[in-house]
């Protein structure tokens, strides 16, 4: 079974529906520099955020989140089931629309009888009744994993703000996706640049997340979430070996790098997997050595659609005739996906 894991929604009504999107832009933290607004984009809507203002990060245009629509692309395109995900506004988002994303994923899911899986969203600081919205996902609603943000305001996830939220992702034994956002928590040297701070920025920001979660050991407490980190991690196989080094083969008075702990690399085992975020962008150089690096049991496929048409369309054909064992292409294109948000 091919899974594309990567599959953006978004609410169609937010387009036709003022109210909806007053609601929706309403809950942007302006004070901190987001901004969303909408304009016409060659006779359909565009909903765009910027952060900083001035510098567009995501954006939303009307007609490419229709069910029946985005079902047939996928499925000319060889793909047999799809993830669905919300692209970078969960980290502001309020319980409310956190709720109104969450019916409307899960609808998509029914109504495809099977051929969408939708992933939970709640805002991450362990009050009660968002606490209990995750609980209606897995319970309820049949999400089986969660979507976070790479950081929150200006917290990564190893914070003690998120334990409550991860103690009942453990209890419920709920994965989670761990997406990028459109800048990193320190982003002035990158703002300047559209492509720096859209492409870069988010690898700065995953590489950020995913190292701060290992150092920090927050596995230690939370042993049976896994989180799977878009963008293969910002690049994290070419970093591993240099970020998690063996102690010195001689005297080191200095004490300038320590062993990495046996803990550390057992977490990397056991808790973190890799999605791709769409294949072609990386280039088969690239793509190879992460599979090299990571193993192919911890990197999973999704092509960010509808970003781009043609990272969907070309994307499993590209992997494919990379030359993987087929026993890896299997779980690259589905089996990893399967475990972390359908079993």
């Amino acid at each position: 079974m091919i899974i594309d894991a990567n599959v953006y929604w978004f609410p169609e009504a937010m387009f036709t529906d003022d109210a909806l999107f007053s609601r929706f832009a309403a809950d942007a933290p302006r004070g901190y520099g987001t901004r969303v607004f909408m304009k016409e984009n060659q006779g359909r809507r565009q909903i765009v955020v910027e952060r900083p203002v001035g510098c567009p990060g995501v954006d939303y245009v009307q007609g490419d989140y229709l069910m029946e629509n985005v079902m047939n692309r996928l499925r000319a395109a060889g793909i047999d089931h799809a993830v669905l995900k919300v692209p970078c506004i969960n980290e502001w988002m309020s319980l409310e629309m956190c709720r109104y994303f969450n019916d409307g994923m899960a609808d998509w899911a029914v109504r495809s009888k099977g051929f969408f899986t939708a992933l939970a969203i709640v805002p991450p600081w362990g009050e009660p009744a968002a606490l209990e919205e995750l609980t209606r996902c897995r319970e309820k609603l049949g999400m089986k994993a969660v979507q976070l943000s790479a950081h929150y305001g200006e917290l990564y996830l190893d914070d003690p703000a998120f334990a409550p939220m991860f103690e009942r992702l453990e209890v419920l034994r709920m994965n989670a996706y761990v997406h990028h956002t459109p800048v990193p928590v320190e982003f002035a040297s990158l703002k300047d640049y559209n492509n720096l701070r859209r492409s870069y920025g988010r690898c700065v920001d995953q590489m950020q997340a995913v190292s701060r979660e290992l150092f920090s050991g927050m596995f230690e407490n939370y042993p049976h979430v896994k989180l799977v980190h878009s963008m293969l991690g910002g690049g994290f196989f070419t970093y591993r070996d240099m970020l998690m080094p063996h102690g010195p083969a001689g005297p080191d008075a200095a004490g300038r790098f320590s062993a990495t702990p046996e803990s550390m690399r057992r977490h990397l085992e056991e808790n973190l997997y890799f999605e791709m975020s769409h294949a072609q962008p990386w280039g088969e150089v690239n793509l190879k050595a992460a599979v090299t690096i990571l193993g192919a049991d911890h990197i999973v496929y999704g092509s960010s659609y509808p970003v781009r048409d043609e990272w969907m369309r070309e994307g499993v054909s590209f992997v494919m005739r990379m030359g993987f064992d087929p026993r890896d292409a299997e779980k690259i294109l589905g089996g990893n996906a399967e475990m972390l948000y359908m079993d």
